[in-house]
């Protein structure tokens, strides 16, 4: 049975429509390649998300003795996080809102079989 590596990012500042762009890009690759893709995607989206993979990748390596070379991200998605709401105002009493939206990026690795 292949063990499963999740890690989590939590409340990350930006909307999920945004962040499952960079993150459709990696799906089903191995760890290594995944990074290299990351690393040269340009989105704002895409540090975050490089980071997110490689702690889990170390602490794959670290805690469960697994190696890297052998590791896939098995599953990758992003849930909608808070929205704060916000405003600000406009002519004639009346003010405008805008809807600032944060998102989950949650990674499974799963070594390759």
């Amino acid at each position: 049975m292949a063990q499963d590596i999740t890690a989590k990012l939590r409340n990350y500042g930006v909307s999920a429509q945004k962040v499952r762009l960079v993150i459709n890009l990696v799906r089903g690759k191995s760890v290594n390649d995944a990074l290299n893709i990351l690393k040269f995607t340009n989105k704002v989206s895409a540090e975050p998300v490089y980071k997110l993979i490689a702690s889990a990748a170390a602490n794959a390596e670290e805690n469960f003795g697994m190696d890297r070379n052998d590791m896939v991200v098995h599953s990758i998605f992003c849930d909608e996080g808070a929205t704060r709401k916000w405003r600000y105002f406009g002519a004639r009493g009346r003010f405008k809102p805008i809807l600032r939206r944060s998102s989950h990026v949650t990674v499974v690795l799963r070594e390759r079989e």
